[in-house]
């Protein structure tokens, strides 16, 4: 693996805190783009609602559940350090995901 590279396994479920430490959720699911020859990460999901995203379960469709959960651009992560990923903005710049696609 060069250094640049990073296996999205590695991030996923990790904590994800502000410049002020708070605990904002874990990053749970990433939307890519292909570009060319190659898929480039476009969002990060960040909370419960981005992990039922992932397994894709419908708890609002089955249950009337609306779990809530954060949507940030890539470069709104620093992932320098893939154990203890932190955000780069303030949560107020991050999208509600439940705003998404509004």
């Amino acid at each position: 693996m060069r250094r640049e590279e990073l296996f999205l396994d590695q991030l996923l479920g990790r904590r994800v805190v502000a410049g002020n430490n708070r605990r904002i959720g874990r990053l749970e699911e990433f939307h890519v783009e292909q570009r060319g020859d190659h898929l480039c990460i476009v969002e990060c999901l960040i909370g419960p609602a981005g992990l039922m995203e992932r397994l894709n379960l419908g708890l609002k469709a089955l249950f009337g559940v609306r779990a809530g959960g954060k949507v940030s651009r890539w470069d709104q992560i620093d992932i320098s350090d893939p154990e203890h990923p932190r955000l780069t903005c303030s949560v107020d710049e991050l999208r509600d995901l439940r705003d998404r696609g509004r």
